[in-house]
């Protein structure tokens, strides 16, 4: 017997023999699903496990990214020596970091340059800051596209694992000539289960996709600010160059 035999035959066994089962049996309803349906299902299921990894990851990593620019920015504006500050602190995973550095490397390029343009090097600094920071969300926000689709497909998908075992429940009646609830009844609700499954996968996904673009955004108008700080910052050295 194996592993999935033995499955079936505790899902099947009811609290005692011969007794009606007193609550649905999810594990029962999966195995008695049409194999159609069951595809449709276990795809959702591993649709969820994922949207619930991208949910945990996520998570962590954007708490961690936060401790780290709130360490970084407070140091950064109190250091005397900004090279030296960059040079120690300025490596790992920091966006903050990262745009600083983008900052910088454009001021000692224009800095150095022979026709040296004090508004053109403005320009340069806001871009590369621009840029950089602009690849920090897309860096964060890379795996949200994922809960976006499942979030509108799931349900869809459990709504076809649905239509699909109704019209099995109604080959059935055909079949055996009879329209008794007996005979739909099981079929129907292997169906609906399905459904249940779609929603089950879509609804934290949904919620997860919004709350965590909104943290996108929020991280990106931080950095946003603190490039706008240092631009401003590096535009009073320019202005005495």
């Amino acid at each position: 017997m194996t592993v999935l035999d033995l499955i079936a035959a505790a899902a099947a066994a009811g609290p005692l023999a011969g007794e009606a089962p007193r609550h649905l049996n999810p594990l029962k309803l999966f195995l008695d699903a049409d194999i159609v349906v069951q595809l449709v299902m276990a795809g959702l299921i591993l649709a969820s496990v994922w949207v619930w990894t991208i949910i945990v990851s996520f998570s962590l990593r954007h708490s961690a990214l936060k401790q780290r620019c709130d360490s970084y920015e407070r140091d950064f504006w109190k250091a005397e020596n900004i090279d030296a500050f960059q040079a120690e602190r300025g490596k790992g995973d920091v966006p903050s970091a990262r745009v600083a550095a983008a900052g910088l490397a454009e001021w000692r390029r224009s800095a150095s340059a022979k026709n040296f343009d004090k508004e053109g090097a403005r320009q340069r600094l806001s871009l590369a800051m621009d840029s950089a920071i602009a690849l920090e969300a897309e860096k964060l926000s890379e795996r949200l596209n994922f809960l976006a689709t499942v979030g509108a497909v799931a349900p869809f998908v459990g709504l076809f694992g649905t239509v699909w075992g109704i019209m099995n429940s109604f080959f059935q009646i055909g079949q055996q000539q009879n329209s008794s609830l007996a005979v739909v009844a099981p079929g129907i609700s292997e169906a609906l289960f399905a459904t249940a499954i779609g929603l089950f996968a879509a609804i934290p996904a949904v919620i997860a996709y919004n709350r965590f673009a909104h943290r996108v955004d929020q991280l990106e108008a931080r950095l946003q600010r603190f490039a706008d700080r240092l631009h401003a910052s590096l535009s009073r050295e320019l202005e005495g160059m």
